[in-house]
């Protein structure tokens, strides 16, 4: 999933949820539900070409970031909402940062066992690099577009 999609569905759980503790674990639970539906990743060799991505890395959240702002501000949203908001945003992406940190600090044991559960819930992980199935095209970010619309969709009318 894109980094993105992640962040308003985030979003979308710290809006609607005061409980900081309960955003906590369903947008840790959201991550790894919706890492498991199809998706295209921006970068097929996981090692190599992660540092030839970062400028992807970047815009993608820059556009979350930008998205949820914009509603924000515009809804003129009360303080604690928008620290759920935060909160939900920053424990949506936390799993997809964690699996960056394991791949920069490969022989740390704990990174290694939440790796290790993340690639398990990319399901579609399992298949070859070139697959269909990871590939950046439009069937593979489908998921990804309905999911942000729809958040956004709920961002501005709940």
């Amino acid at each position: 999933m894109l980094l993105t999609t992640h962040a308003l569905a985030g979003a979308v759980i710290g809006k609607n949820i005061q409980n900081p503790w309960i955003i906590i674990i369903l947008s840790l639970i959201i991550h790894y539900v919706m890492d498991s539906f199809r998706h295209g990743e921006y970068f097929d060799d996981r090692v190599a070409k992660a540092k030839d991505t970062w400028w992807k890395i970047t815009i993608d959240l820059l556009i979350g970031f930008f998205i949820i702002s914009l509603i924000v501000y515009y809804q003129k949203s009360a303080l604690l909402t928008i620290k759920n908001i935060l909160i939900g945003v920053l424990f949506s992406l936390i799993p997809d940062f964690v699996t960056l940190m394991h791949w920069m600090f490969k022989k740390n044991k704990l990174l290694a066992k939440i790796k290790a559960f993340h690639s398990w819930a990319h399901r579609y992980e399992k298949f070859p690099k070139y697959s269909k199935e990871r590939q950046w095209i439009f069937r593979n970010t489908l998921n990804d577009i309905i999911i942000s619309l729809f958040a956004i969709i709920i961002l501005l009318l709940f």
